[in-house]
């Protein structure tokens, strides 16, 4: 049995997505898609890239990840205007965000239904749905 070599799950996943693997693409797929499903912040994967030792500007993380979503990877999630998270998880599904700590959760496509949908508008058809569920913490 051989050992896997270093960066292959991430260098796999960039070229069936059709992406050069350059170095930084590698190191931020290896952070991105080396564990479970996730949800990232530009701002959150840019410090675990300097955390790792990988040297990329703020500016490249947000174009790799908009190149990866593009090339379907990853799916963008935004909460609001100005913020939006990354998720690993392009299945299908719909998210819980707590609005006092940021956090987001994934909520199965199945255990949420839209029963009432509109007909799309003449000349389009839905694509996708996607609901956030906002939640606030209760008071102890």
């Amino acid at each position: 049995m051989t050992a896997e070599r270093p960066f292959k799950r991430a260098l796999d996943r960039l070229t069936g997505a059709g992406l050069r693997p350059t170095r930084q693409r590698l190191g931020l797929a290896r952070l991105l898609f080396e564990g479970c499903d996730r949800h990232v912040t530009a701002e959150q994967l840019h410090g675990e890239a300097m955390a790792a030792d990988l040297p990329v500007s703020l500016a490249t993380v947000y174009n790799t990840l908009n190149q990866f979503t593009a090339a379907g990877l990853m799916r963008e999630v935004v909460v609001e205007a100005g913020k939006s998270y990354f998720d690993t998880n392009t299945s299908e599904h719909h998210h819980f965000f707590v609005e006092s700590t940021g956090r987001l959760e994934d909520i199965p496509a199945d255990r949420l239904m839209v029963p009432n949908l509109p007909p799309a508008p003449a000349g389009t058809r839905v694509a996708r749905v996607d609901i956030i569920v906002r939640l606030t913490e209760e008071d102890a």
